[in-house]
């Protein structure tokens, strides 16, 4: 709490960016679904999540990912190409990889600090 009587003030909250990426490759005969990251309620104010689904992946089915957070955030992603969806308060990202598809998906998360 910040004194203006005395000088004394707290200095301006910190904004920090984590950026995570990874590759996703379904070699089964069917589809699965995949936690990839998760975090606390509150842990992040903001966060992107993008999914890519290789050229060389079936393009019958999109491989598909949720978010958890408000409001719930959901990608798709055909053959070739990629989804990408900014929310806030994320806790969670999910993908869902159909047979036979392989791809990449980044997460860039934003966390506000107090010194």
């Amino acid at each position: 709490m910040c004194d203006s009587s005395n000088g004394s003030c707290c200095p301006p909250a910190q904004i920090f960016q984590e950026s995570i990426c990874g590759n996703f490759n379904n070699a089964t005969g069917a589809a699965t679904t995949t936690t990839v990251w998760s975090a606390p309620a509150g842990a992040y104010f903001s966060g992107t999540f993008e999914i890519f689904n290789s050229a060389s992946s079936p393009a019958a089915t999109p491989v598909t990912a949720t978010m958890t957070s408000t409001p719930a955030g959901a990608l798709s992603a055909t053959a070739g190409n990629s989804d990408t969806q900014s929310v806030d308060q994320p806790t969670d990202f999910a993908i869902t990889v159909p047979a036979g598809a392989s791809g990449k998906f980044c997460i860039n998360l934003y966390k506000r600090v107090l010194a």
